[in-house]
């Protein structure tokens, strides 16, 4: 899968599932139970334990099935770590010049983090395919309606702050997909064995993802 086709799959799917898991082989299960709950946009975040093993593991039983990516890209060594883990994404929390610069060195599709205009306008002048807004619970989806205001051709992703019912307002707002953490995925429930909750949650972010884009009569 290309950069271009990972992008257009994002935009198809519109739901990423952000997983700061507590271990790997729970954070193993939660993708288990998400992919049956019919998402299948997953970011394993490099705050997980073993992040890139669980990447691994994930491409070898899924592959293309599912939009795989790394998220909290901190340090831009973590860039190439993540390509050859076999994401098909990365995505940082932050705009800064040389983890910028590397990210996009891997040819992956990019999304860096960013809050202010001067970041979101930086963002992109470094090369990122979407603008992560983060965190997005701060100004929530009228912060991002007064972004696409000067900023229309920008492709955003919010962060943070995501819920089954406010979906409908982030797409409205311009978001092209959002991210949801553990608003959608509660760590907590892994941990308690709640994997069949975990699908439920992902059918119900599903259902909001799909209403939200829906054409209105």
């Amino acid at each position: 899968m290309d950069k271009t086709e990972t992008l257009n799959r994002l935009r198809k799917l519109g739901l990423v599932s952000v997983l700061r898991g507590p271990s790997e082989e729970l954070t193993l299960k939660m993708v288990d139970a998400l992919v049956e709950g019919g998402v299948l946009g997953i970011e394993v975040t490099y705050s997980t334990p073993n992040a890139a093993e669980v990447v691994r593991a994930l491409d070898g039983k899924y592959g293309d099935e599912i939009l795989l990516g790394m998220g909290t890209v901190t340090v831009p060594e973590q860039a190439a770590a993540a390509k050859e883990s076999g994401a098909r994404y990365i995505v940082s929390p932050h705009c800064e010049e040389r983890l910028g610069e590397a990210m996009v060195a891997t040819g992956l599709a990019v999304m860096i983090g960013a809050l202010s205009p001067s970041e979101v306008v930086r963002a992109r002048q470094l090369g990122a395919d979407v603008v992560k807004l983060f965190p997005g619970s701060l100004g929530g989806p009228d912060y991002l309606k007064a972004l696409r205001g000067p900023y229309p051709d920008i492709p955003f992703m919010p962060t943070g702050g995501v819920e089954a019912n406010n979906i409908a307002d982030w797409f409205a707002a311009g978001a092209i997909a959002v991210g949801a953490g553990s608003n959608l995925c509660p760590t907590a429930w892994a941990k308690e064995g709640r994997f069949a909750d975990i699908t439920g949650r992902a059918k119900e972010f599903e259902a909001a993802v799909g209403k939200a884009r829906s054409p209105r009569p």
